[in-house]
């Protein structure tokens, strides 16, 4: 690859391998050149901003789950050598909660948790980010309640009037990145798939998706065949009914061994007006950024992938109604 170290065989072998090194090697200060110095990495959770704040918040993790493991499932990637590359990596990490911070005083507890991120690069350096981890499943498998956690982030930050804000577009700044992917059927068929979902064409579920399709969405939910992909679904949209939804991003990929497979980041921006996930309609406003990842095979959709932080979607719900 132009530009890139030459120990990387291709894009996909640079971030697993980075990510091995930073997380597991405890190269923490790799970040320093690894990482431009301003680069901009957008969680649900609020905008960050220079690699001494990604190093800072790497640090502070691993002091809370010391133990920590990354597993590459996939590398969905884009781009080539003259205009850079966008990853949209899913990685599965396990842990023990053995230090205070973040969730926490240490519980002692284990967890498996998945997060993916879409990573722009060119000539050997990140310089753009989206980052969505599961948090409600990190939550619940520490035996608490997301939309209780949500409310003590807030008391714990200060306040409504202080507490960090979550990420909304009003936040967002330009880091460099100005791709939407490729054109490749598979990320198109999948963008088509999750806009029709939107749309509340629910029907398209069970034309598209295989009869036998696993499905994992946030809270570490797993779900078999069209009933329960349909209820996931349905519980997000009828939250937010009349929310905008729209497609950010978009990948679709044939490689050698693998199901053709496609990377869709997403968002919805609207309002809480209608009963599903979050309760009771409140009338507030909310940004749900959603990354879906999706493998086909020869009956359909087989597996997909789909990660948004509800944690932050209670945060600016409690934010607005107390």
């Amino acid at each position: 690859m132009k530009g890139f170290d030459p120990r990387w065989s291709d894009f996909p072998d640079y971030i697993l391998g980075i990510t091995k090194e930073i997380w597991e090697g405890r190269c923490i200060a790799a970040l320093n050149h690894l990482y431009a110095e301003n680069i901009p990495v957008r969680f649900p959770s609020g905008l960050v901003r220079g690699n001494q704040a990604v190093i800072n918040s790497a640090l502070a993790t691993l002091a809370e789950f010391p133990d920590r493991q990354l597993f590459g499932e996939d590398v969905i990637w884009s781009g080539n050598d003259e205009d850079g590359f966008l990853s949209s990596h899913r990685i599965l990490s396990t842990a023990t909660h053995l230090g205070a911070g973040y969730f926490g005083e240490p519980t002692g507890k284990s967890i498996a948790v998945r997060a993916i991120a879409e990573c722009a690069a060119k000539d050997n350096v990140i310089y753009d980010e989206w980052l969505i981890r599961d948090t409600t499943s990190i939550v619940k498998q520490l035996g608490m309640d997301p939309k209780t956690f949500a409310a003590n982030l807030i008391e714990g930050e200060g306040g409504v009037d202080v507490c960090i804000k979550p990420f909304t577009p009003a936040q967002d700044i330009n880091g460099g990145y100005s791709g939407s992917g490729n054109d490749n059927k598979w990320g198109a068929l999948f963008a088509d798939i999750l806009s029709r979902i939107m749309s509340k064409e629910m029907d398209v579920i069970r034309n598209h998706y295989d009869r036998a399709c696993q499905i994992e969405h946030p809270g570490g939910a797993t779900g078999y065949s069209w009933a329960k992909t349909e209820q996931l679904w349905m519980a997000l949209r009828s939250a937010l009914p009349t929310a905008e939804f729209k497609i950010e991003h978009q990948i679709g990929r044939d490689d050698p061994m693998m199901s053709p497979r496609a990377a869709v980041r997403w968002s919805l921006y609207g309002k809480h007006d209608g009963w599903g996930l979050f309760g009771k309609p409140t009338g507030a406003d909310v940004y749900v950024m959603g990354i879906s990842h999706a493998e086909f095979g020869p009956w359909g959709l087989r597996r997909e992938y789909t990660l948004y932080d509800e944690v932050m979607i209670w945060k600016q719900i409690l934010m607005q109604t107390g």
